[in-house]
Formats: C-alpha cells, structure tokens, sequence
C-alpha cells in the first residue's frame, strides 16, 4: 500500500517546525561551546565544597543535583525559580534528606579519633518545602506566562561529634550550624522561549530545624583563669537577607512544543550574618559574643538535552557548572563583650563544582497506564574550600565525588496512588491532579586528605570522610 502523502497543511507545518530548528542551531552550538569551555578551562586550584548543601529535592538528588537547566518540578523554586514558568495550576512538594556517615583522623604518632554526625543519622535531616501556582490557573490575569513560588530549604550547614577526648579537642568536640532559606519569588516569560526568575533569600535560624544558632565546642587550652579542659561554647544566631535573579532560555522545541534544549542560569546573592550569642565556660557565660559570617555568592549555570522526547518517553541529559565564592569567608574572629578578641582566621577560597546527571522516563507504560516512571542517576565532583592552615574538624571538607542514582513514580488522571488514594480525574478545583513519589540514594566518597601546617598543630593529620544520603519527596499537583 503507497505512503500516504503529506497534506499541504501538514508540510507547512514541518518545514516552520525545521525552520526554528535551523534557526536555533546556531545559538545552540554556541551555547554548547562556551559551556564545555568553561568545564575544561576551571582551575586546577579550584575549590568549592566546604559545608554548602546540593541536595534539595529527591528528583534532583538523583542526578547529582544537575538539574538547573531541567527545573520541571516545584523544587524549581531552589535549583532555578525561573524553570516555575514550566508549571501549570498550583504544585506542591515536601521532603527531607537522611544523611548518615563518619569521619576518621589519624595523626602522625598513630593516635586515632572517630567522628560522627551527632548520631547514626543527622537529627534533624535537613529538609525542603515548595509550592508554586501559575497566577492565570488561581484566576489572577489572562496569560499563563507568570507563576509564584515560596521554597524553604537548608543551603549551608553542618553537624558533626568528635569525642571529648579527642587530640585535637581544643579546636572542635561539636558543631553545629543549620541555616534555613526562606525564598519568595516569581517568574515570568517576557518572550515565548525566554523565562525570568527573581527572588528573595530570608536567611534565619530555627529551632524546629535544629539548634537555633550556630555552635561550636571545644576544650579550654588553659588561660584567663578558666580551667584547660573546661567543656566552653561559642553560639550565636542572626537573620539576614539577600536576592536571587535566574532566566531559562529554549532555543529549541519538538513539534508539541516542549522542550530539546534548555540553558538554565541562577545567581544567589550574599549575605552578611551578624551573629550574635555568648561564649559559655561549663555551661556559665563568660562574655557576649558576635562574629560575623557572609553567606558566599553562587553562579550556577547548566544545559540541558533531550536526545528523546515524545508521547511514550523522554531522555535527559544534564551538565551544571557551579561556582561559590568562598572567598567572603576570610575570617571567623569572634569579639567578646569583656573587650577580648578571639581571632579565627579562615581565608577560604573561591571555586567549581561540576555535576552530570540524566533522567530516563516511561510516560503512561503498558504495566502501569495513568503514571509516568522515572529512573535517574549522576556524578558530581567538588574540591575543598577551606586550605590546611585555616582547617578545622567542624567540617569536613575536602575533594570528594558523588554518585547518585534515584527513580521517581507520578500517578495522573484516573491511577490511584498507592492502589487507594485517586491520583486525578476530578474537575474540583482543590482536587489533585497528580500524586508522586521521588527517592535518591547518594554516595559522598571523600579523598583522604592530610593536613599540615596548621595553626592549631593539634589538628594535624589525615582526615577520612564518607557520607551516605537518603532523599524522599512527596508531590501534589493540583
């Protein structure tokens, strides 16, 4: 039986959906281009690790948080706000990231400490909460073009137990530093391929996700009429606020208009952090105490390819170059109200962290029709921030590589979620549209990392590092 030959109409519409295509391979070359350029010219010096954390979402997770330039879900609201064009009607996600794991040191006398992270598991995991809601979908104007979003995550911290004991007591037995975002913004397209992001960053301390402060402990060395061994603290808490600004930009689309290639791009402002608390001998206040903490500028920018995307699947691929500007970070001196300044040099420096990730994904298979099925997987490789003379065991920093693999289910239309609860299917207007579930295992493989010169000597010697991270989120659209 002959082909059937194109109508009129269809070949038109073919030879425009070429023509974009033709038009944008240019921009996409370049793009390409100047991406891998800044891949391959990174400095070998280069440092970005320290205590920032990557994973706040289990869909990101699972690719090794290359996911700035796909942005497709609520989390869009951390990984790049601009990519909430993207949704339709209001979408909801929760989640929270178990981390387990210890750190080893051995000096050069063959003494030996273990460290953990207050625990198995860190308590309280940090956690993630998004919504987003397109303004034509809640009634709000006639163009579907603009959407809000509110993200609550932990950007940086840490969390980590050394024994009292230990050689190197006098400069850590515990720390802690829990710093939640707080992040309203909003999102527009002001051309059809071209989305723009802009945001608040409310940085604050609570305790219903942690200390309430930063702290640190540590043994006295002796002095000032204290005791040498007395257990002392240094705390302090503050709120700060700074800004985010993020585009996305499509130079090309399939024939139903979603997307082959995104290039995604977010800047995160700094912030200063006045932190105000006490220094405490054996639980009693000696003095007042504040330092000041400037939570570091990151550039994250990323492209993302779909080889394969149409009605049955989709096939990401993903890389993110992201720089953090650790360089605020030049000292941590802590001035008392007595007049006494307890210096603490730091001098951290700038650098890279390059993430690859992928996602493949099943829409409506033949064994479960009514879902979309994701499976995930990605690398990332970042180097230490904090240099050997500043380093302390509060954290653990140093060169370490990721692996991450994770799979997601969400559940549409008339599926039931779980086998009982209705995934879609109604026309109510708080009714879900969607259900889904995301988890993400990941591997943090440290590099062992020996320090030497610093100005502590007690800190000397060589640090072991593996941390094993747990992500789940749950997801409503409605």
């Amino acid at each position: 039986m002959p082909a059937t030959r194109p109508s009129h109409h269809e070949r038109t519409r073919r030879q425009r959906r070429w023509k974009r295509h033709d038009d944008a391979f240019p921009r996409l070359l370049i793009a390409c281009c100047a991406l891998i350029a800044m891949t391959a010219f990174l400095p070998p010096a280069a440092r970005a690790g320290s205590f920032r954390i990557y994973d706040h979402s289990a869909s990101a997770t699972g690719q090794a948080s290359a996911f700035t330039a796909q942005a497709d879900d609520a989390s869009a609201g951390y990984y790049n706000p601009a990519g909430m064009t993207q949704l339709r009607g209001v979408q909801f996600s929760a989640g929270t990231t178990l981390i387990a794991g210890g750190f080893s040191f051995q000096n050069g006398a063959g003494t030996q400490a273990n460290g953990d992270l207050r625990g198995s598991v860190a308590v309280p995991p940090p956690s993630n909460v998004y919504m987003t809601a397109n303004l034509k979908d809640l009634g709000i104007g006639s163009s579907d073009s603009t959407t809000i979003g509110l993200a609550v995550f932990s950007p940086f911290g840490t969390l980590t137990r050394w024994p009292d004991n230990s050689p190197f007591s006098t400069a850590t037995t515990k720390a802690a530093f829990e710093l939640i975002d707080i992040r309203p913004s909003i999102a527009f397209r002001p051309l059809p391929d071209l989305a723009i992001g802009l945001g608040a960053d409310i940085y604050t301390f609570s305790g219903a996700f942690g200390e309430g402060q930063v702290e640190r402990q540590f043994r006295w060395p002796g002095g000032l009429g204290i005791p040498a061994g007395t257990g002392m603290e240094l705390n302090g808490r503050d709120t700060a606020a700074g800004f985010n600004a993020s585009l996305l930009y499509t130079p090309l689309r399939n024939g139903d208009g979603r997307p082959l290639v995104n290039i995604g791009l977010i800047y995160r402002s700094q912030a200063t952090l006045h932190l105000d608390g006490q220094l405490l001998a054996g639980g009693t206040r000696v003095a007042d105490a504040r330092t000041t903490f400037v939570v570091p500028q990151v550039l994250t920018g990323g492209i993302a390819l779909w080889p394969v995307r149409d009605n049955e699947r989709e096939w990401k691929l993903e890389l993110d170059v992201d720089y953090t500007g650790w360089k605020s970070v030049r000292n941590l001196d802590t001035t008392l109200s007595n007049g006494l300044t307890i210096a603490t040099p730091t001098n951290w420096t700038s650098g890279y962290t390059v993430m690859v990730g992928t996602e493949y994904k099943w829409l409506n298979p033949a064994p479960l029709p009514d879902w979309d099925v994701a499976l995930r997987a990605g690398y990332w490789h970042s180097q230490k921030a904090i240099p050997d003379q500043t380093f302390n065991p509060a954290i653990p920093d140093g060169d370490n590589h990721a692996v991450s693999t994770g799979f997601g289910f969400m559940c549409r239309e008339h599926g039931k979620f779980l086998g009982v609860i209705p995934c879609g299917g109604s026309d109510k207007a708080l009714s879900p549209k969607g259900l889904g579930i995301d988890l993400a295992y990941q591997a943090i493989l440290y590099e062992g990392r020996t320090v030497a010169g610093n100005v502590n000597p007690t800190v000397n010697g060589t640090y072991r590092t593996t941390l094993h991270v747990g992500s789940i989120n749950l997801r409503v659209n409605f």
